[in-house]
């Protein structure tokens, strides 16, 4: 038996769950509306048509992602001094998901999905994303991302992280360490 308090859940992990039953039961009550009132057939043609219609668009995003990332390389290639080109405003990843979410059977998400697919949406849904990121990130730890990436890589369970400044004695004048002596082993703490 262990005692003291069981570790407290954050809100995400309370309500997902409950927010994605929610949105199925919401999915299902939406199309059985639409269904009825525009006939099941029509339902299953939107449904398919959102299917296919969210495969052309991660396809496209998809080959777009890897020209650009092929133009990226030759530049690199060519001129490896000069400077990266300025990236796209609107990211393949938005359309991406917008392809995904059009190829999940539903109403809501082919409207989500259709709204992805608008350019100004996406921008500005790409903005606050990364205002959102860099806020964090920020907030996270000090210095720059990769300083952050930093922290998380050092911070791994089961290592042990001594932090410190190395000093090498035999530099100065005088010192003199004799390494036929044996030294004792590093042990974690």
């Amino acid at each position: 038996m262990t005692t003291g308090t069981p570790p407290r859940r954050s809100r995400v992990r309370r309500f997902l769950p409950l927010g994605i039953a929610a949105w199925a039961v919401l999915e299902v009550w939406l199309l059985m509306l639409v269904a009825g009132a525009a006939g099941g057939f029509t339902v299953f043609l939107v449904l398919v048509a959102g299917l296919v219609l969210g495969a052309v668009v991660i396809k496209a995003a998809g080959r777009r992602a890897f020209q650009n990332l092929s133009e990226t390389i030759q530049r690199a290639q060519t001129n490896p001094a000069a400077a990266p080109a300025e990236p796209r405003t609107q990211g393949n990843g938005l359309l991406m998901l917008a392809g995904l979410l059009l190829m999940i059977p539903g109403l809501i998400t082919d409207a989500l999905g259709l709204l992805l697919l608008v350019p100004p949406v996406r921008g500005a849904l790409s903005r606050y994303t990364e205002r959102a990121v860099e806020r964090r990130m920020s907030t996270a730890a000090e210095g720059t991302l990769g300083g952050a990436f930093q922290q998380a890589r050092m911070r791994q369970p089961g290592t042990t992280v001594i932090q410190g400044e190395v000093v090498r004695e035999d530099d100065r004048p005088g010192s003199h360490r004799d390494d036929s002596e044996p030294r004792p082993p590093i042990m974690p703490s």
